[in-house]
């Protein structure tokens, strides 16, 4: 198991195959995508699809969905609505991407929206969407969690409602999480939306903690931990049944947010109007960091000690790449009232190769 690495004397891990490895990241600017905190649904759907067809070098929507999903796939898209819907997971970035797989005819019973609470969802608008688009929205609490399939940790938590094995008066402390049910029997293609929002330990609410937060139980004994969250969330996202299951990410940067986790606070945000688009989750969760850290220095915000240890052990466990200097940027900025677009010359460069697979991963 790997040991977490925090504090300031902090290094990167020895140089491997896996630091030679390089991320790509698309991201999509869309001046006027936010009004005054107000999203503007057919822009978004425009950075969407921009994003989306640069990210598989395709020259088409509906060719660029079928290098990340199939048909009979059921598609699950995640997101981290427990903000609100202000600094969570936007719907109108959700609504975006459900009508563009929709219109390329992938069935509405084959998606889902799916967070770990369903009250979340219904508080954050995800169930209203989901009856609008004619999509099930689910929750991993309610849908119960799979004993077959687990994380095992020495650490022993608190068990709670909702956990696999909490029996009132009965078990109380637990060392599996579970994962729920909507991985193991339904989804097959995970597509993970996170906000742009800080966390106060690991920096952000990004890909690689939302994902493996949502989709297990048993949680409660990593919380307000760094050390134990450097270990467990890289490890939970190394499951074969959540890792393995996701198509791309897709970072929801309209808003940042840098400074309130949980807590909706737009005086502490400012407005990027981006989408970023990989298949490298600990990519993507580094740019993060660095954009709230930037967005805190031009708002006068004192700085943030934030340790890169998760990210670093992801990176040994494969996941992706935690060194900044090997994450390829491709910038894709919209054109005012055109649907054309102006690419870097890397992202041209390469528009008629394949687009690269998700990072190799060990097996487990």
């Amino acid at each position: 198991m790997l040991r977490a690495q925090t504090g300031a004397e902090e290094t990167a891990p020895a140089a491997t195959s896996l630091t030679r490895a390089r991320a790509r990241v698309v991201v999509v600017e869309a001046p006027g995508a936010m009004d005054a905190f107000t999203p503007r649904p057919a822009l978004i759907r425009r950075a969407f699809e921009t994003g989306l067809t640069n990210l598989a070098r395709a020259g088409a929507v509906a060719a660029a969905w079928e290098v990340f999903v199939k048909r009979e796939d059921v598609v699950g898209v995640k997101v981290h609505c427990g903000p609100g819907p202000l600094s969570g997971t936007r719907p109108s970035v959700v609504e975006a991407l459900v009508q563009s797989l929709l219109d390329t005819g992938h069935p509405a019973d084959r998606i889902i929206i799916w967070d770990k609470h369903e009250e979340d969802l219904r508080r954050s608008g995800f169930l209203a969407l989901g009856r609008r688009l004619g999509v099930s929205v689910q929750g991993a609490v309610e849908a119960g969690y799979d004993p077959h399939a687990f994380y095992d940790n020495a650490l022993p938590g608190r068990l709670v409602w909702g956990d696999l094995e909490f029996r009132p008066g009965g078990n109380l402390m637990g060392r599996r999480s579970y994962v729920t049910r909507l991985l193991t029997r339904r989804i097959t293609r995970v597509i993970n939306v996170t906000p742009l929002l800080n966390h106060n330990l690991l920096g952000v609410s990004g890909c690689l903690f939302t994902l493996a937060y949502g989709s297990v139980d048993n949680t409660q004994r990593f919380a307000g931990n760094l050390d134990r969250l450097a270990v467990a969330v890289p490890e939970i996202y190394a499951l074969p049944e959540v890792g393995d299951h996701v198509a791309f990410h897709l970072v929801d940067a309209l808003v940042a947010q840098y400074a309130g986790e949980e807590s909706s606070l737009l005086h502490y945000s400012a407005i990027l109007n981006q989408l970023r688009f990989s298949t490298d989750p600990v990519a993507l969760d580094v740019l993060s960091i660095q954009e709230l850290a930037r967005q805190r220095r031009r708002a006068g915000v004192p700085a943030e000690d934030v340790s890169l240890a998760p990210y670093h052990n992801a990176s040994l466990l494969e996941l992706g790449v935690s060194q900044p200097r090997a994450i390829t940027l491709e910038k894709v900025r919209l054109k005012p009232g055109s649907r054309e677009t102006t690419r870097s010359a890397a992202s041209a460069a390469a528009r008629e190769s394949r687009p690269a697979p998700p990072p190799a991963r060990q097996k487990r």
